[in-house]
């Protein structure tokens, strides 16, 4: 990687915990500020992110931008990211882009024409690349047209660049002025060479020794490379703690397969909970589905309890030292919200290739 490259500066936008900034991180950027509405999760971002500011601020506020303009005082911004929420656009089409409801997409807009980054990557759930028959994707893509960006846009897949996840995002990135649009990372890895939940988590104890506000140990080796890639020099267990469930829960996954779910159960056994997700395993011979938020319906593949955080942070990808603050329910939610830090890595690194050229 070229050493210049830490002069990239960025600006995360609704960044939550801290996944992408993480990902743009471990590719060689330099994270000026992390802005979030939610405390809990900006609170671990600050954390984690020892170098950059974190600012507590309503970007559905226009008062918000003269806040970030204080925060950066001054220095330049190079690359803009985040994932804006979008529930407005479940309730509006193109004709209404505008719509008070969609204030937090249009922050992110807003941003792009105000700091006139060389680049910017939004992240969104891969269903909005549908909403109205691909009008309001094409939207997006008009507007940053408009503003001189060069558009490419992919639901790309977390697991085809390391991630032990199914989690697929779609993606806008646009290069300033770009003579060429920004071409997608090819995959890392086949589908047979996925990283699988058992790779992922295997080496970290069924039932920590906890020391003390949610620390414990290892009990053993890293067993694969992606253990040690999260494990880095990290020498003691942060968020691994685990549910003290009731014992019918205990009692009634017990019976569930490596892999299974509910359709698996004796007759009679776990009818409380029949939905689609109810009473699911991870597989440990997969990748593990997409983290939800802490919604309980997933269990560890081997133990008879739902994923500790530390165990969800590793199918996110974040490393072992990324340490997770507030109770258990903000935690999940925020190592559920998160970008996969590998995948923001792989798109960070391609996007070095065109800031270089464009030097």
């Amino acid at each position: 990687m070229s050493s210049t490259s830490k002069k990239y500066t960025v600006l995360d936008l609704f960044c939550g915990c801290g996944g992408l900034s993480k990902g743009y991180e471990m590719a060689g950027y330099n994270i000026l500020l992390g802005v979030d509405f939610n405390k809990p999760a900006l609170e671990t971002y600050q954390k984690n992110h020892k170098g950059s500011k974190a600012l507590y601020a309503d970007l559905s506020d226009d008062n918000a931008f003269s806040e970030i303009d204080d925060a950066i005082n001054g220095q330049k911004i190079d690359v803009i990211i985040g994932g804006p929420p979008c529930q407005g656009f479940s309730l509006t089409g193109r004709r209404q882009f505008d719509d008070s409801r969609n204030k937090l997409y249009l922050a992110m807009i807003e941003a792009v024409r105000r700091y006139k980054p060389k680049a910017f990557m939004i992240e969104n759930v891969p269903g909005m690349a549908a909403l109205y028959n691909g009008e309001v994707k094409d939207e997006i893509m008009k507007r940053f047209t408009d503003m001189g960006y060069t558009m490419n846009n992919k639901i790309v897949c977390a697991a085809d660049y390391g991630v032990p996840q199914i989690r697929k995002r779609l993606v806008f990135i646009g290069i300033k002025d770009g003579a060429e649009k920004y071409e997608f990372p090819e995959p890392y890895l086949k589908p047979e060479e996925y990283v699988t939940c058992e790779q992922a988590i295997g080496d970290l104890p069924s039932l920590e020794k906890t020391l003390g506000n949610d620390i414990s140990e290892y009990e053993q080796a890293p067993l694969t490379e992606y253990q040690k890639l999260m494990r880095g020099d990290c020498n003691v267990l942060y968020n691994h703690k685990a549910i003290d469930h009731k014992q019918f829960v205990k009692d009634t996954i017990a019976q569930v397969p490596d892999g299974g779910n509910w359709k698996d159960l004796p007759k009679g056994v776990g009818e409380s909970r029949n939905f689609h997700m109810a009473w699911t395993r991870y597989c440990s011979t997969k990748p593990s589905r997409t983290i939800d938020t802490g919604h309980r319906n997933n269990f560890h593949y081997k133990y008879n309890r739902c994923p500790t955080v530390r165990e969800s942070a590793r199918l996110q990808s974040f490393p072992d030292d990324f340490v997770f603050l507030g109770n258990k329910g903000q935690q999940d939610k925020q190592v559920g919200n998160a970008v996969p830090c590998l995948l923001g890595k792989a798109i960070a690194l391609q996007l070095l290739k065109y800031l270089n050229d464009g030097e």
